[in-house]
């Protein structure tokens, strides 16, 4: 074969490779809009991201592999390749990485849980204690204030007849 038909065939078969790994990356988005809820807005710009970095790409490829020039071939070659992708791997890939996410997610819930749960018990106790000896200050403060007062009065008494 030509050197150039072989340059053309590369090129297609690097089009359709494009095509998956873009198609791969925007199921990451999927999967993470599966485990955390998303907004409109927050929605609208990760699209935003997304799609400017793969325009960014395909420009970095079509730049370096063909001089800048865009052929239809290219853009038939990465829809081959997003098609593919989409109807071979990207159903089972989101639903088996989504929940074996969620799995990770609820067993790292679960030990920190765990791990918490001794620690609430201590703040329990210090928070309780933090009030029994806020409440016994109060008491001995109003006591000694009591005692003070009455201390005072009778020194005023005293001074007072003298």
């Amino acid at each position: 074969m030509s050197q150039d038909i072989i340059q053309e065939v590369t090129f297609f078969l690097h089009s359709i490779v494009m095509g998956i790994v873009i198609t791969f990356v925007y199921d990451w988005f999927l999967i993470l809009r599966k485990l955390i809820r998303h907004n409109l807005f927050w929605l609208s710009f990760e699209d935003f991201l997304f799609w400017a970095a793969c325009g960014l790409g395909v420009f970095y490829m079509l730049y370096r592999e063909n001089n800048g020039v865009l052929r239809w071939f290219t853009v038939l070659g990465a829809m081959l390749g997003m098609i593919f992708y989409k109807l071979v791997i990207s159903k089972p890939f989101i639903h088996i990485m989504s929940t074996c996410i969620y799995k990770i997610m609820w067993f790292l819930f679960r030990i920190i849980q765990i791990i918490v749960k001794p620690l609430k018990w201590l703040f329990s106790v210090i928070k309780r204690f933090a009030i029994f000896l806020k409440n016994k200050s109060r008491k001995c403060q109003n006591f000694i204030k009591n005692k003070l007062t009455g201390i005072l009065k009778t020194l005023k008494i005293v001074l007072c007849k003298h």
